[in-house]
């Protein structure tokens, strides 16, 4: 009887023990089952608010606008964000090249400054600044306030000095009153740069459609652009686009998967080098800051050399060359359609 108990207890051991492991592969083959589900693009079925929270929230954030600025400060800084004074024939200012109401772009190819001049780089949109780790194509600037010394003393855009421009400004009775409320002194150049740096960092753009789904609002998209949102994180897009501005927080190689530059043709450029024109290093060559997405839909040309004229274009390029995959027509028009979300208010007014 005893050895019968004992066998009894050794089967019934064994038992339980292979009904979960049975259990324990049943779960994992509904798991995989699911992950490849959720991984495919089904123009049918767009996937929850809950389930975007729970992928990707932790790498994109909806934009919350800076709250401890300076008002004195922002209103001096737009106008003098506006005034053409800073160049040095008064035909150029900071709006020139980013314009507001075109998504902080002047969208042109090259931006043109004083004399017709023709600059290097297709320029990079001045709203939502204040969210990015580093300022310009290459990073060489590590603020707004650094940021703005290049156009104002660059031959090719203002063509201007600080001596210059403070003179001009201190001409001003208007200005003269208005700075010395906030820093109790004559005009000065780094004080003109705080305040356009403060007024730059006003120009955040929140409540766009996406933000609110990220807040909660499951019909602040469609069924489309929820398929968008899904296939921009299971490409990997959004390893190198996150963050608040859904880019600007770091560098990234332009041709990962493929030679952006053969394919382009032509000769290199200075601008072409990207990060390397900063620190003279060979593994910076090619490298650039990752632009943000913020209003991209408004934001053409793309890239640093505007070769791409359109949205659609970009996004079949960095299939290509960042992601090493064709991306079909499908696929292209989904990111699109998610991308356009990414619009928001300035000002309280849609832009």
């Amino acid at each position: 009887m005893n050895i019968q108990a004992g066998f009894n207890a050794v089967k019934s051991s064994f038992t339980r023990q292979a009904a979960l492991l049975a259990a324990i592969m049943v779960i994992c083959a509904v798991a995989a089952i699911m992950l490849l589900r959720s991984s495919a693009v089904d123009d049918a079925q767009p996937f929850t608010i809950q389930a975007a929270v729970r992928e990707s929230d932790d790498l994109i954030g909806p934009i919350r606008p800076f709250t401890n600025l300076d008002p004195r400060k922002v209103e001096l800084g737009g106008k003098l964000f506006h005034d053409p004074q800073l160049s040095h024939d008064n035909t150029i200012s900071c709006a020139t090249c980013h314009h507001l109401e075109k998504g902080g772009t002047d969208g042109l190819v090259f931006s043109k400054g004083i004399n017709g001049a023709v600059g290097e780089y297709t320029s990079l949109t001045v709203l939502n600044a204040g969210f990015n780790f580093r300022q310009f194509w290459d990073g060489h600037a590590e603020t707004l306030e650094q940021q703005i010394d290049g156009p104002v003393q660059n031959p090719v855009e203002m063509g201007s000095t600080w001596k210059e421009v403070t003179l001009k400004l201190q001409a001003s009775p208007e200005y003269a009153f208005a700075y010395r409320q906030i820093y109790g002194s004559a005009i000065q150049a780094d004080g003109v740069k705080q305040v356009i740096a403060e007024y730059e960092r006003s120009l955040a753009t929140p409540n766009s459609r996406f933000d609110r789904f990220l807040g909660g609002d499951i019909t602040a998209l469609t069924a489309r652009e929820q398929q968008g949102y899904r296939l921009f994180k299971t490409l990997g897009c959004v390893s190198c686009h996150q963050g608040t501005g859904l880019g600007g927080n770091m560098y990234q190689k332009l041709g990962i998967m493929a030679s952006y530059f053969d394919d382009r043709g032509g000769q290199l450029t200075k601008a072409d080098l990207g990060r390397f024109n900063v620190t003279k290093n060979e593994q910076d060559k090619f490298m650039f800051k990752v632009p943000s997405l913020r209003n991209i839909a408004l934001t053409a040309p793309y890239l640093h050399d505007g070769h791409a004229k359109t949205l659609a274009d970009a996004i079949q390029m960095m299939g290509k060359y960042q992601l090493g995959r064709q991306l079909s027509k499908n696929e292209t028009e989904l990111l699109v359609d998610f991308l356009k979300t990414l619009t928001g208010e300035l000002d309280g007014k849609q832009l």
